[in-house]
């Protein structure tokens, strides 16, 4: 996972990586020699299905944190000499100007952390 800070805006980009294969989702196969290769997967239903299922568990997890998902989508994501298809997330602290609060952050990491164990990444 990693997650990127921006410096003078209250939002903040995660990155979810898939590093095991999902079977509820028919996803078999995760590491990938070419970011083009990753394509098939992200497009796949299976996918469309993981972002939809995501979407659904970070409006729970969003609600207890006070935050704001800006954009969700898939990513290619690079490992140790290979790509996988990944969740790509943006999430913002509503009210908020200039950086994102060091509470926020703390909360940021905490709704990562959460959403990756609760969909088995």
């Amino acid at each position: 996972m990693k997650i990127t800070h921006d410096n003078d805006k209250p939002t903040a980009s995660v990155e979810l990586p898939l590093t095991r294969p999902l079977g509820d989702y028919d996803i078999e196969d995760v590491d990938k020699p070419t970011p083009r290769d990753v394509d098939e997967v992200l497009v796949s239903q299976g996918f469309l299905d993981l972002v939809d299922d995501a979407r659904a568990a970070l409006a729970a997890l969003l609600g207890e944190h006070g935050l704001e998902v800006v954009q969700l989508t898939g990513a290619i994501c690079k490992g140790d000499a290979v790509f996988r298809p990944g969740l790509w997330l943006v999430l913002r602290e509503p009210g908020a100007s200039g950086a994102m609060s060091a509470e926020a952050r703390n909360r940021v990491a905490t709704v990562a952390e959460a959403l990756r164990a609760l969909l088995n990444l």
